[in-house]
């Protein structure tokens, strides 16, 4: 999936971390509304929504 979204703006949608673990942005969203954005390790740093 990498390879075929390399140089290219991709919108993915995904429960899994592992899906999206890679991507450089990361919105989180709940209930309509994105409640954090980061990429993974800020994310994850950061002990949010997204860490849960």
């Amino acid at each position: 999936m990498d390879k075929l979204m390399e140089g290219r703006t991709s919108f993915v949608i995904a429960h899994r971390l592992s899906t999206i673990r890679n991507a450089d942005i990361i919105l989180v969203m709940d209930h309509g509304n994105i409640i954090e954005q980061g990429n993974h390790e800020a994310l994850m740093a950061k002990g949010g929504f997204y860490a849960d």
